[in-house]
This record gives structure tokens, sequence and C-alpha cells, in this order.
């Protein structure tokens, strides 16, 4: 099992959202633009990794994962754009081979 992360997806610039987790992120950003994982990604286009937190254990993440899903909309475009203002697809730092 690979390390936890807890990452947003969006379809575009402040467009819609996903937040997921998983143990084994290269394999799942490929389920999701492929439309395996997931038909609503896949249905609204929501395949750019624009945020990603690695966490120690898969206790700590999924806690992360469940706090960050109720979150108000505008508190998930802020945590984004603190880190990746240009809303880029970061996945080229985690999708290796």
């Amino acid at each position: 099992m690979g390390t936890p992360i807890v990452y947003i997806l969006a379809a575009r610039r402040n467009g819609t959202l996903y937040v997921g987790l998983s143990t084994s992120i290269n394999r799942r950003i490929r389920q999701h633009r492929e439309g395996v994982a997931d038909s609503f990604t896949f249905r609204h286009g929501v395949t750019r990794l624009v945020y990603f937190e690695r966490h120690p254990n898969l206790v700590e993440a999924r806690h992360r994962e469940r706090r960050l899903k109720r979150w108000r909309r505008q508190w998930k475009i802020e945590l984004i754009e603190n880190v990746n203002p240009g809303w880029h697809d970061l996945s080229g730092q985690l999708l290796t081979g």
C-alpha cells in the first residue's frame, strides 16, 4: 500500500470539484481520466489534479477527506488557490511511469 493522498480534482478553474482519497494515486488518476473509477468525474470532465496532500496513515487521510467533503465550495477554492493559484494540473508531480 502506498502513501495515503487526499486530492481535489477540477474540471477547470472554479469549475466542478471532486474530493477523493487514494493510496495508489497514479492508478486512481488514470481511472478518473478514463472514466473507470467514477462516472461523475468522467461525465463532468473533472480530471485536473489541482490539490493534493500526503498523510502519514489512512486514518488521518480518511478524516481529512471527510472534513474536506463537508467544506463549503469557497473554502475548497481558497485552499486550492493558496498552493496552486493558476489551477495547474499537478499530476506531473505525482505520476511516474
